[in-house]
């Protein structure tokens, strides 16, 4: 009796509120909102104990310890006095400023008002930007987002304070959904942070990334500048066909509906396809220097960022340890 229990919370601490555009009033909207807030921060805090080492590993302005050349280290950090000295490459290392500035990149094209498990993807966006903000969020540290539906695009001004990320996160989670037939625009998004040009920070973009992989280079032109984290939403369906027989599939961000049969053929020319878009999605963020977060609808969410913040601690840790080992010898 107990193991179904125990299940069936785990499932709906996974499950983010429902922050469908226009179902909720005001006091509902501030409940979904606070029970979110409280989820992320009993599940992160754990993460953020100790000497944290952020996010992702980002240049710093400040000059650090040096370490040897690693592969697919920026060759532009290369310090060439410890290189000659040691006969080794070595890369130096920054420190981050203090002050940080995070701008939020969040996709809320049609595309994601879709789910087929515990919520939308959609809802899984606003989760993850609640997420960012309490990981980025302290010490002076400021926060902004641009908020792209394909037909309207909303700027968040870069602030610091509570009161400010509650307001921003509501904004986010009361965006109105798309017409149909209206595409994303995933790269007028990008390059919103281009112009006027920002204080170097971190830049997230929050996606589902379907569609055309046409916003490579302005994600490396945004990349250049800023320490860029891409966060991936994923429903199952996005992966899979089910074995349904014959159904009725409709694209919102091309306004067509079609009727099919999902055949074995079918199905499998389905996973094919999403399986290339994907590793194609991978390649393309890899070259931008981009990690890749990935939440599913049908996963913990919330313990998929634990194990991603996780990672690139004991990544950058390990790191350390070799540098300061190295500088002993």
């Amino acid at each position: 009796m107990s193991g179904p229990a125990e299940g069936a919370v785990r499932r709906h601490e996974a499950r983010p509120p429902s922050f469908r555009s226009g179902e909720l009033r005001d006091p509902s909207l501030a409940a979904a909102l606070r029970t979110l807030e409280l989820t992320v921060r009993r599940r992160l805090d754990g993460v953020l104990h100790g000497d944290h080492l952020g996010l992702i590993p980002g240049p710093g302005s400040e000059p650090g310890d040096a370490r040897e050349y690693q592969p697919g280290d920026d060759v532009r950090q290369m310090d060439w006095s410890v290189t000659a000295r040691t006969t080794h490459p070595h890369v130096r290392q920054s420190v981050a400023d203090r002050e940080l500035e995070t701008w939020m990149v969040l996709d809320l094209s049609a595309s994601l008002d879709f789910g087929t498990t515990g919520c939308e993807k959609r809802d899984l966006a606003v989760a993850a930007a609640a997420a960012i903000t309490h990981l980025t969020g302290g010490g002076g540290n400021r926060i902004g987002a641009v908020v792209a539906t394909g037909s309207t695009l909303t700027r968040i001004p870069a602030r610091g304070g509570q009161i400010h990320t509650q307001s921003m996160l509501r904004t986010i989670a009361t965006t109105p959904s798309a017409a149909d037939g209206v595409r994303g625009d995933l790269v007028g998004a990008i390059e919103s942070l281009r112009r006027p040009q920002r204080r170097r920070g971190m830049a997230v973009i929050i996606s589902d990334f379907l569609g055309p992989i046409d916003w490579e280079r302005s994600l490396r032109a945004i990349a250049a500048r800023h320490d860029v984290l891409a966060v991936e939403v994923l429903d199952p369906r996005d992966l899979e066909l089910p074995d349904i027989g014959d159904v009725v599939l409709h694209d919102p961000e091309s306004g067509r509906t079609r009727e099919f049969s999902t055949t074995p053929r079918l199905r499998a020319d389905f996973a094919e396809a999403a399986a290339a878009h994907r590793s194609d999605v991978e390649r393309v963020l890899r070259r931008c220097g981009a990690p890749r977060l990935t939440l599913r609808t049908d996963g913990d969410w919330i313990a998929d960022v634990v194990r991603f913040v996780s990672s690139r601690r004991h990544t950058l840790g390990a790191s350390a340890a070799n540098t300061a080992r190295a500088g002993r010898r």
